[in-house]
């Protein structure tokens, strides 16, 4: 593990420059470009709210608007960042042959593009809540924390799902399918108090909705995470972290067979 690290460390201008070329070519030939950015969850916050406020009368949250759109920006990034991630080593078989290549730049890369576009769509989330209303919280600050468990959460996922998707190509086929599963089981726009006692354990195995969980603390309701939240978080972090860069290596001789 220590190794594997050391190499993503030492080919860290490498991921920048990947990271750059990924940001250009996200919306390439789009009229709006990087405007999609903001514009694609404010699209599905105004979807969300509209089902769920106005058709199926989902009443009893202040500022649900708001409340959606804090939980879809961290989903956003999770579904595409893994999504990506998925097929970033079996659709790179031109680089994986090259025997110096370190492989796990490109699990990451999806991850870290990512995240820059989350911090691009915080401005638009605050403008958001101002325009409706809603306070802006000192707990905000959190939200640095809550960052970088998700980075290494996705990393760990990615590696997993990147290396698995290399032999077994129905691996990115499930994802959309697990995606969709996800969301209905993550508090998103939906509040975790809703949810059925005998169903709280759902939430409780589910890291996705952990996370959601202490965005929506932290920058909706205006309240830290609970230590017990925090404590959970990481470990469910560093155990997929653990997971992922395990699974990758022990696949890694033979990528390049593979592909």
């Amino acid at each position: 593990m220590k190794r594997f690290i050391l190499e993503l460390w030492r080919a860290r201008a490498l991921v920048a420059a990947l990271v750059r070329r990924s940001l250009a070519a996200r919306y390439r030939g789009s009229v709006l470009g990087v405007v999609w950015t903001v514009l694609n969850p404010l699209l599905l916050m105004a979807v969300y709210t509209l089902v769920f406020q106005f058709y199926l009368r989902f009443d009893g949250i202040a500022n649900y608007p708001v409340f959606v759109f804090c939980g879809l920006l961290p989903w956003i990034w999770f579904t595409q960042a893994l999504g990506e991630s998925a097929v970033s080593i079996s659709g790179s078989g031109h680089l994986i042959t090259k025997s110096l290549f370190p492989a796990q730049v490109l699990s990451v890369v999806p991850v870290i593009s990512g995240a820059i576009n989350y911090l691009l769509s915080l401005p638009v989330f605050i403008l958001v809540a101002l325009v409706l209303g809603a306070p802006l919280h000192i707990t905000s600050l959190a939200l640095i924390g809550i960052i970088v468990l998700q980075l290494l959460l996705l990393c760990g996922l990615g590696f997993l799902v990147s290396a698995l998707n290399v032999r077994f190509r129905d691996v990115q086929h499930l994802l959309g399918h697990a995606f969709t599963l996800l969301f209905f089981l993550t508090p998103i726009v939906y509040p975790a108090s809703q949810v059925p006692e005998r169903f709280g354990w759902i939430l409780k195995v589910n890291p996705v909705a952990h996370l959601v969980g202490m965005y929506h603390d932290a920058l909706y309701v205006g309240v830290l995470p609970s230590l017990v939240t925090w404590i959970v978080a990481v470990a469910m972090a560093l155990i997929a972290l653990i997971i992922g860069i395990a699974t990758f290596e022990s696949q890694r001789e033979s990528f390049a067979e593979v592909l």
